[in-house]
C-alpha cells in the first residue's frame, strides 16, 4: 500500500487526462457569442483561446494554456487588458478539472466540468472584496471550423 502511494506521487502529471476538454465550445445568448477552443493534449500541455463577440465585434478575448510546471498541471490565463495569472491543479478527473490560486484577486478557482449530456460547464469562483462570488459559463460542443 505504501509502495503504491509512493509510485502514484512520483508519477508526472499528464495533460492527456484532460483530453475530454479538447475541441470547440460555444454559447450564444442574444447577440453575444462566446467561443472557447482547446487543442488536443500534446507534449507537456494544451493551448486554449476564448473570445466574446457581440453584434459582430470582438469585445473580449483570453489566451489559455494548461501545462506541466513544477511537477503539476497549471492553468495559465492571459485575459485581454490584464496580467497573466496561473492556477495550480487542485484535482483532475475524467470529467472535471479544478485549478486554484488563493492569492489571485478574482477568481481564485477555475473549474471545468463535462456534463452527462456532453456539454461543458466552465465556472469561476472565489472571494471578491471579501464576498463569495461565482459565475457559470455553460458551453455546448460544436464542430471546429475547417481551415482552407
Amino acid at each position: 500500500m505504501v509502495t503504491f502511494a509512493l509510485l502514484t506521487l512520483l508519477q508526472a502529471p499528464d495533460p492527456a487526462a484532460l483530453s475530454w476538454l479538447a475541441g470547440c465550445w460555444q454559447r450564444q445568448s442574444g447577440t453575444r457569442l462566446v467561443e472557447e477552443v482547446w487543442t488536443a493534449p500534446a507534449g507537456d500541455g494544451m493551448l486554449g483561446l476564448s473570445r466574446t463577440i457581440d453584434n459582430g465585434r470582438t469585445i473580449d478575448h483570453e489566451f489559455l494554456q494548461i501545462r506541466v510546471d513544477s511537477e503539476r498541471l497549471v492553468y495559465v490565463a492571459r485575459p485581454a487588458r490584464q496580467p497573466e495569472a496561473a492556477f495550480g491543479a487542485a484535482s483532475i478527473g475524467p470529467r472535471e478539472a479544478v485549478f486554484e490560486n488563493p492569492a489571485h484577486d478574482f477568481p481564485q478557482r477555475i473549474i471545468y466540468r463535462l456534463r452527462e449530456d456532453g456539454s461543458l460547464l466552465a465556472r469561476i469562483e472565489g472571494l471578491e472584496k471579501g464576498r463569495p462570488r461565482a459565475a457559470d459559463f455553460p458551453l455546448r460542443r460544436v464542430a471546429c471550423p475547417a481551415t482552407p
